[in-house]
């Protein structure tokens, strides 16, 4: 019970990326600009495939599933941390600490499913397009999502009742912007054979599975795209995957940074985890938005739309 209420009782530092005060205002401007940019960009792609007809479709319905969760994503580490440097603090609580790893297991598996699941999405549209509307049916899509949140919620709680068996003695440092999985249980000092081994195996059968899914999904797409015989056939069914393939690269990579650099020191690999954890949810609205001529329309139509409305609401006012 001793060691219970001292774990219970446990305070942990967030060190962040720099003790030095003088960077303190730049990375909070920074991680400030950064999230703001995400939460606008994802919130525009959920309004523009909410509004617009034209994208209902399987794609477009998990591509606003992907902009939820990358919202809900980076809002799980990155207020808490822009707290800390406006309070001047590094301290998160244990219980704290237990969520914020929960709901990050969360949004990651989510996030993993989804890119995950648009890969089979896109296999379907380029290797099978007469049969597409049939397997990608709106229950299947719907069911699709929903299996993933469960296994992912499944996971996160898992997670967080391995961590719960831990104990931690003392106030402790975490080298990290956020309560990381692997950082948490390098500071435990309890036995942790049981933590390191569900560490790997999910990411072996989650990550790595996930991983031999989308692969094998483009390496059907490449084959398909190869035997068409018109050019601009060509050019239409790689574009209408190009921007998932460029997401899915900078996940897969920024991810692999991550866990090669966890042999390195404790500055490279918080810089390499900003990369997957920030960077590439703030990124996705742009590359899916950048490369997409109906998405492009439906933000424009959106803007129009709302820009009237405003003008509207002014003339009645005027008269």
């Amino acid at each position: 019970t001793e060691t219970g209420n001292q774990t219970r009782s446990s305070e942990f530092l967030l060190m962040g990326f720099s003790e030095s005060s003088e960077l303190q205002p730049l990375i909070f401007g920074l991680f400030l600009s950064m999230y703001l940019i995400t939460m606008f960009g994802n919130l525009l792609i959920i309004l523009a495939v909410s509004s617009d007809p034209h994208l209902h479709t399987p794609m477009y319905f998990f591509l606003s599933n992907l902009s939820f969760v990358d919202i809900c994503f980076t809002s799980t580490t990155i207020p808490k941390m822009l707290k800390n440097i406006w309070a001047q603090s590094k301290v998160i609580t244990y219980e704290g600490c237990i969520i914020q790893m929960q709901f990050f297991a969360l949004f990651i598996g989510l996030d993993v499913f989804l890119l995950t699941v648009m890969a089979y999405d896109r296999f379907v549209a380029i290797c099978h397009p007469l049969h597409y509307t049939v397997i990608m049916n709106p229950r299947i899509c719907g069911l699709m999502v929903l299996v993933s949140w469960i296994i992912s919620v499944l996971n996160s709680l898992l997670e967080s009742l391995m961590m719960l068996r831990l104990s931690f003695c003392t106030v402790l440092e975490i080298p990290h912007f956020f309560c990381e999985l692997n950082q948490m249980i390098q500071l435990a000092c309890s036995d942790t054979f049981l933590n390191n081994l569900e560490m790997y195996f999910k990411a072996v059968f989650l990550a790595g599975g996930s991983l031999i899914c989308i692969v094998y999904s483009y390496s059907k797409i490449v084959s398909s795209i190869h035997r068409i015989s018109s050019a601009q056939g060509k050019y239409k069914a790689f574009s209408s995957c190009a921007s998932h393939l460029l997401v899915v690269s900078i996940f897969y990579c920024t991810g692999l940074g991550v866990y090669l650099s966890l042999a390195g020191t404790h500055s490279s690999h918080s810089i390499t985890s900003v990369m997957y954890t920030v960077v590439t949810p703030m990124l996705n609205p742009f590359i899916y938005s950048l490369r997409n001529k109906d998405l492009k329309r439906a933000l424009q139509n959106s803007s129009e739309s709302s820009s009237k409305k405003a003008n509207g609401c002014g003339l009645k006012k005027g008269t």
